[in-house]
């Protein structure tokens, strides 16, 4: 399996997504990786049918994302995995999954977040997931937009605790 993007946004597929990041992807399908998602049968079959135009579209937990990727039948398949955390991103990560660059769209402040940019809060537990991510060589950049400049998520984070 070719992994086109990697993406984190707890919005998962709306217009940016459907429209734009989908194009950039380039990908056959869109796999949404996140054991959450995956045991909402309402947000999960409201997922499958907003996808974009000839993209399929999967909403599996994570342990199913680390199978399929394995499968040799999906091989030839070109991929767009998106998350609604870096803890799933990390997971998948840490089971074999070559990721090597995650693009950071949107996670949404709530309490016990620090806003870090316009689109981006984290907390203690994604700050540390990150830092591992990071550990492991894999870029973090903040893009929520396609034409945005891409932004170093290691520099914003530096100096939070985590």
């Amino acid at each position: 399996m070719k992994i086109n993007l990697v993406r984190i946004d707890d919005r998962l597929i709306h217009g940016q997504v459907a429209t734009v990041w989908s194009k950039e992807a380039n990908a056959q399908r869109i796999i949404i990786c996140s054991d959450e998602v995956a045991k909402d049968q309402i947000r999960k079959t409201l997922l499958l049918q907003v996808g974009p135009p000839g993209v399929k579209v999967s909403v599996v937990d994570v342990a199913k994302a680390v199978r399929v990727y394995n499968n040799p039948k999906y091989e030839k398949d070109t991929v767009f995995f998106l998350y609604t955390c870096p803890q799933d991103v990390l997971r998948m990560a840490e089971a074999g999954v070559p990721i090597k660059s995650v693009n950071i769209g949107g996670m949404s402040f709530k309490t016990g977040k620090t806003q870090i940019t316009k689109a981006v809060s984290v907390d203690e537990s994604d700050i540390a997931a990150f830092k591992k991510l990071h550990e492991m060589g894999i870029e973090l950049e903040i893009r929520p937009v396609a034409t945005d400049k891409k932004v170093d998520l290691m520099s914003k984070i530096e100096g939070i605790e985590g």
